[in-house]
């Protein structure tokens, strides 16, 4: 179902800019050479549903705060307007036309991450960061030591959902702690139980920096807050969305927590936190986003390829930063290579996203010159400058057995009222042209650090997936004992070339494999562990 737009569609057509403008005069932010990240991930938490934006019935004063003192991504987009795409196009840094994970399960097996997806979890674990993964993950099966679980995907502490139904449940009978299961009983409320997980993980001392993806699940359906709606309860609304403001506010109480451990922790100044959603607001279980003006003067909502189920919140604070907006288009699919800029971490090449730290410092950066969204045997969309189109499959949404496009002037018509297709159609179909062009196969090389064992011989492998040339690489690995072996290997790997170097160890029990190169006018290390199951 395709909603109207929002009263406040009629909104200046302002924010539909390309350019950044700023409430600050820019200035270079000092950013640590490898700072710790913290990205939190809300759940159906709609662009319209804090402050910031324009939220009057939701209180969001944390939030609204952080976006005063940090900077707020007016125009950003997610990978997809629903959860396995969007958050598969998080955390790879690839669109819904090229990811892995390209629509929700409906009704089927949850769907998996492949071994061609590296996530920013396992780029910064390569490179040594102490990485979690609190919350929903949603990429399945639901079960240990399987190739897409947190643990397998570069995050060494995993506590949480592993499967989308599950995190439906916010009194669940148990929850994933890495590769067992926790039994609660259905007396623990989750998203508080994940907070402290959150908060623990930023309290642990460690000379490493960190990363914690914060995945939770508030304030997804059902309407489910301990107690009852507090400051809500005696609105004119219904249980469901009296409930809902509640879980919203209760998000918003929950970043505050997370940004005061890390001032408590001494680690805020080292820190970037990136707060965002997943998608556009739900309409389950009773809510009616329009009473909030969830998706604010956009049209639709979640599932939909309209503004409404695309846009999200976007902010980026670090006591570092200036307080700005930006408004130049930006997605989830751009978090992996910023990450990986901030961090300075060769990133892999052949991806969607391209780093926004640029426009973090105040700065400009060379942006997309088209975004796609692709709703398999449903919908595709495109945008180009001010120009979107929309093709919607036979029978979608009302159309007809030859299908659909349409297309729209963002510039002038945020709420995607005014159809120009018809007026335009060397347009509109320039822009199918393009968006068949970029939709297809996976186009990602191999990245990174590979160990395989059998019986006494280990092989440690690095392949450039980057860019850039890797000099001087060198391969070792170190035993559970602590005897490093080096190889004798000290090469240059151009893009798409790899590496390997065969150890021979004795014993049980981990080793660790570790590659050391150089690139980006800076030595880097990459480190892997690995369990040697097949010695005798």
């Amino acid at each position: 179902m395709i909603a109207a737009p929002s009263r406040r569609t009629l909104l200046t057509g302002a924010l539909a800019s390309l350019t950044v403008s700023a409430s600050a005069a820019p200035a270079r932010a000092a950013f640590p050479r490898r700072p710790n990240f913290v990205v939190i991930l809300a759940d159906d938490l709609g662009w319209g549903e804090i402050g910031s934006q324009g939220q009057r019935l939701i209180a969001t004063p944390h939030l609204d705060r952080m976006a005063r003192e940090g900077v707020r991504f007016e125009t950003a987009y997610s990978g997809a307007p629903l959860c396995a795409p969007s958050r598969c196009s998080l955390l790879t840094g690839m669109h819904a036309g090229h990811g892995t994970v390209r629509e929700n399960p409906e009704g089927g097996p949850q769907r998996s991450l492949s071994e061609a997806d590296l996530t920013f979890g396992e780029l910064l674990q390569l490179a040594g960061y102490r990485t979690a993964c609190i919350g929903k993950w949603g990429f399945g099966p639901e079960q240990a030591g399987q190739p897409s679980h947190p643990n397998e995907r570069g995050f060494g502490e995993f506590f949480g959902y592993i499967g989308h139904r599950h995190a439906h449940q916010y009194y669940p009978e148990y929850l994933w702690h890495n590769a067992g299961r926790v039994a609660l009983g259905r007396k623990e409320y989750a998203p508080d139980l994940l907070l402290r997980r959150a908060v623990d993980f930023v309290r642990q001392p460690s000379d490493d920096p960190f990363l914690l993806y914060f995945a939770t699940n508030l304030p997804h359906a059902p309407s489910v807050v301990p107690g009852d709606a507090g400051r809500y309860e005696d609105k004119p609304w219904t249980r469901a969305n009296r409930r809902h403001a509640a879980q919203v506010g209760r998000l918003d109480a929950h970043v505050a927590t997370l940004l005061r451990a890390l001032r408590e922790a001494g680690v805020a100044d080292d820190t970037v936190v990136l707060f965002t959603s997943d998608n556009g607001p739900h309409r389950e279980k009773g809510v009616t986003p329009w009473l909030f003006d969830s998706n604010g003067p956009y049209r639709a909502d979640k599932r939909d390829l309209y503004e409404g189920g695309i846009r999200v919140p976007l902010i980026a604070w670090s006591p570092k930063m200036r307080g700005r907006v930006v408004r130049e288009p930006v997605t989830l699919y751009d978090v992996l290579p910023t990450l990986a800029d901030l961090a300075e971490v060769p990133a892999p090449a052949e991806l969607d996203g391209k780093s926004f730290r640029k426009l973090l410092n105040g700065g400009r950066r060379e942006g997309h010159s088209h975004l796609v969204w692709n709703r398999p045997r449903k919908a595709q969309a495109i945008r180009r400058g001010r120009w979107k189109a929309i093709r919607f499959e036979p029978g979608i949404a009302g159309a007809g057995p030859e299908g659909r496009v349409e297309l729209y002037d963002l510039a002038t018509d945020l709420g995607e009222t005014r159809d120009l297709a018809s007026r335009r159609p060397e347009l509109a179909a320039e822009l199918m042209e393009l968006l068949d062009q970029s939709i297809g196969p996976d186009p990602r090389t191999p990245y990174g650090l590979r160990v395989r064992s059998a019986g006494e011989q280990v092989t440690v492998a690095l392949v450039n997936g980057s860019k850039v040339p890797w000099r001087r690489v060198t391969l070792a690995l170190t035993t559970a004992g602590g005897r490093r072996m080096a190889g004798r290997r000290e090469v240059t790997l151009l893009p798409g070339e790899e590496v390997s170097e065969v150890f021979t160890v004795g014993g049980r029990g981990p080793v660790t494999a570790s590659a050391g190169f150089g690139a980006g006018g800076r030595r880097h290390t990459f480190r892997r562990a690995h369990r040697l199951r097949t010695l005798t």
